[in-house]
């Protein structure tokens, strides 16, 4: 009997020390699978990279070319080209709206959430239903009304264009931070005798800036990609990126590398404004996830 009860915990302790091993196996293969299907949906960018390095020869020929001298003659070209004016336009246009949207959306969605009122489920489905017309729809009267005021061709006809797509979104998202918010931080402020600018300034704002870079970041990614506006609405002065990105692409000659090389400088600076705001955005993007 003394040898069963001691051979007992060491077969038991021998299990548990198994148990672990068994378990790192599909946990390694997962991780693996996660890169390669990382690998795999972030592969055009990579070959983006590489073909606007390229010579134009280099980059149209078939098979593709995997090895080969690294130039940057089509970041030369594309900046000999003007596309430092498209560029400013679309830092205006996306700066400007995003800047509107925050400072009109964070008292609508206060107004919303925190303050709500009979029929508040109604203005948010009246906010969201403006994103389910289709644009081109629209597109016809707003070039009427802006040929009318004379401000075609005008970057701050975009602006309140990329202000009005944005708002909607950007209040939806604010309003649901917002109720993340408890109450009783609320009602300790209103007892301290704190008013309510006050209130937004030292204690909701705060409280909400994840939630803020998070709704501030998707209002910059879609102002800064949108197309058919800047198309139909502008010709030379106030183009933006997107626009001169379609004016690389020419019947006559090639230009993949080209066309690459734009697109690389085109996505900087979204990239680099997600690089920078990354923990704030991963915090925004959670928030209400675990309760």
């Amino acid at each position: 009997m003394a040898i069963d009860t001691a051979t007992a915990p060491a077969s038991a302790a021998g299990r548990s020390e198994k148990a672990p091993k068994r378990g790192r196996r599909p946990s390694s293969l997962l991780t693996v699978l996660t890169w390669i299907l990382a690998i795999g949906f972030f592969s055009p960018v990579i070959w983006m990279v590489m073909t606007s390095f390229k010579q134009e020869s280099a980059a149209a020929s078939n098979p593709p070319t995997f090895f080969f001298e690294p130039t940057l003659d089509q970041y030369r070209a594309v900046l000999e080209a003007g596309a430092g004016s498209y560029f400013l336009n679309s830092l205006i246009a996306t700066g400007v709206s995003t800047l509107l949207v925050i400072v009109l959306a964070v008292p609508a969605s206060y107004a919303l959430s925190i303050r709500p009122v009979k029929k508040t489920q109604d203005v948010l489905f009246f906010f969201i239903s403006t994103k389910m017309l289709p644009v081109v729809a629209v597109i016809m009267p707003i070039y009427v009304i802006a040929g009318q005021l004379k401000v075609l061709d005008n970057i701050w006809t975009l602006v309140v264009l990329y202000t009005a797509m944005n708002l909607p979104i950007a209040i939806w998202m604010m309003r649901s931070f917002f109720e993340e918010v408890p109450g009783e931080v609320l009602e300790a402020a209103q007892m301290d005798g704190a008013g309510l600018l006050k209130t937004m300034r030292t204690i909701l704002m705060p409280m909400v800036a994840p939630g803020l870079a998070a709704t501030a970041l998707i209002c910059v990614i879609f102002a800064w990609n949108e197309f058919f506006f800047a198309l139909n609405l502008t010709a030379a002065k106030a183009a933006t990126t997107p626009v001169f990105l379609v004016s690389q692409m020419t019947s006559e000659g090639l230009f993949l590398a080209k066309l690459s090389a734009a697109s690389v400088l085109a996505s900087l600076p979204v990239v680099l404004a997600g690089w920078i705001a990354q923990k704030q955005l991963v915090r925004g993007l959670s928030m209400g996830a675990v309760k």
